[in-house]
């Protein structure tokens, strides 16, 4: 999907919204490339349950996140998916049949009723009582939401 539907806008607004990610993401030292579409991620967050139950969910997710944010690549495509699991340390094959069975399917389908029960429309979002934040925050934001609530520093 263009950049333009999601946001509804001409081109001229999506390059001040993307200026306005890209200038986050140098503060907060995050990759993030030129981008002008975004894809689905919904076989991505599959795979991602897989490579959590395989002990490998932030190894998968960080090159997720740097595949679909710095390089721009389709996260909907399943050799990048195939990829993407193979860097994290997961058996490609693996992947395939995880994605050809769609077996996390449902616990995807459920995550989504909570993010919409939870009124969550963008990510990420961080939620904790009845407060939240969205979007990519500092270290500063993220820490003071733990103290608003009570959570001591471990």
């Amino acid at each position: 999907m263009l950049l333009t539907d999601l946001f509804r806008a001409d081109a001229s607004r999506i390059e001040q919204i993307v200026a306005g990610l890209q200038a986050n993401a140098d503060q907060l030292g995050l990759p993030f490339g030129p981008r002008s579409r975004t894809y689905n991620s919904r076989l991505a967050q599959e795979l991602g349950l897989w490579a959590e139950e395989k002990g490998c969910g932030h190894s998968f997710h960080m090159a997720a996140f740097h595949a679909y944010f710095a390089d721009g690549k389709n996260l909907a495509q399943e050799p990048v998916l195939l990829d993407l699991a193979k860097t994290a340390g997961l058996s490609p094959d693996e992947a395939k049949t995880v994605l050809a069975s769609r077996s996390y399917r449902e616990q995807v389908d459920r995550d989504w009723q909570e993010a919409y029960r939870l009124q969550i429309t963008a990510v990420p979002t961080f939620v904790l009582g009845d407060s939240r934040l969205v979007g990519a925050q500092s270290y500063a934001a993220l820490a003071g939401l733990m103290l608003q609530h009570g959570v001591k520093k471990q």
